[in-house]
C-alpha cells in the first residue's frame, strides 16, 4: 500500500475510505479511450497485460457503450459484493462479475443504467445505494466499454436474484482485492492466442478478466494515486 494513504483512517472502513474516494475517484465518466486510427487503447482493458495484441482494436467494431456497479458494503469492515453469472447469458456465461449491462436509451448515465442493472439482477435498491464516483473506463475483448460506477451500500436488503441472469451473490473483504500481493497475472489460450490477464483468486472463487482488471484499476486510482 501506498505511504501517502498511511496518514489517514483505516481504508477498509467507511471513515478511511471516503477520502479516498474522494482523492481517487472521477467525478464524470470517462470517454471510450481508443483512437481508431492507430487502434490504440488509450485506458485500461483486456489488452493490459498484452499490449503486442493492441492492433487487434482497430479491426474491431465500436464498442458497446455498458455500466456496472462496483458495491462496497458498508460491514465494520468493507466488503465488495460480487456476482456469478449464469452459465445461459451470452456474455461471459458463469463467470464472476460486477452488476450491470449494456447502457440502454432509458438510462440518462452511466449511473442510472449501473443502479437499473443491479436492482434487476440482484435485487438491490438504489435507496441503498450511494455513488460515489467513476473508475476509468474499461475496454473488453468482448466488445463492451464499461464505465465503473463506486458506490456505497447500505446493508439490509433482501437478495432477489434474477435466474436468467445470476447464479449467487457473495463478498469479498475488500482488503484483500486492494492488497497488490493478490493480484496474480496468468494466461490462457483465447481465440488460438496466449492471453495474459489478472486474477485474484479468494476462497474457491475465481475473479479475472474484466472484473480483475477493474479492481486493480481501483487499485491503482486509490492507493498509488
Amino acid at each position: 500500500m501506498d505511504a501517502s494513504v498511511d496518514n489517514i483512517a483505516d481504508p477498509f472502513t467507511e471513515a478511511g475510505f471516503r477520502p479516498l474516494a474522494r482523492r481517487g475517484l472521477q467525478h464524470e465518466p470517462s470517454e471510450a479511450v481508443f483512437d481508431p486510427r492507430s487502434g490504440r487503447a488509450l485506458g485500461p482493458g483486456d489488452w493490459d497485460l498484452n499490449p503486442e495484441l493492441k492492433a487487434d482494436l482497430a479491426a474491431m467494431a465500436p464498442p458497446r457503450p455498458a455500466a456496472v456497479l462496483v458495491p462496497i458494503v458498508l460491514r465494520s469492515e468493507l466488503t465488495v459484493l460480487l456476482t456469478q453469472r449464469s452459465h445461459d447469458v451470452p456474455s461471459h456465461p458463469g463467470q464472476i462479475s460486477f452488476p450491470g449491462g449494456k447502457i440502454e436509451q432509458r438510462d440518462a448515465t452511466p449511473v442510472d443504467c449501473a443502479l437499473r442493472e443491479a436492482e434487476e439482477e440482484i435485487g438491490l435498491p438504489p435507496a441503498h445505494v450511494e455513488p460515489l464516483g467513476y473508475l476509468d473506463s474499461y475496454r473488453t475483448g468482448t466488445g463492451f466499454q464499461i464505465n465503473p460506477v463506486v458506490a456505497l451500500v447500505r446493508p439490509g436488503f433482501k437478495v432477489v436474484l434474477d435466474p436468467r441472469e445470476v447464479l449467487e451473490v457473495f463478498e469479498v473483504p475488500l482488503r484483500f482485492l486492494m492488497n497488490e500481493a493478490n493480484h496474480q497475472k496468468q494466461s490462457r489460450e483465447w481465440r488460438g492466442r496466449q492471453r495474459s490477464f489478472y486474477a485474484m483468486p479468494y476462497d474457491g472463487r475465481y475473479i479475472w478478466g474484466a472484473t480483475a482488471g477493474m479492481l486493480k484499476n481501483m487499485y491503482d486510482r486509490l492507493f498509488l494515486g
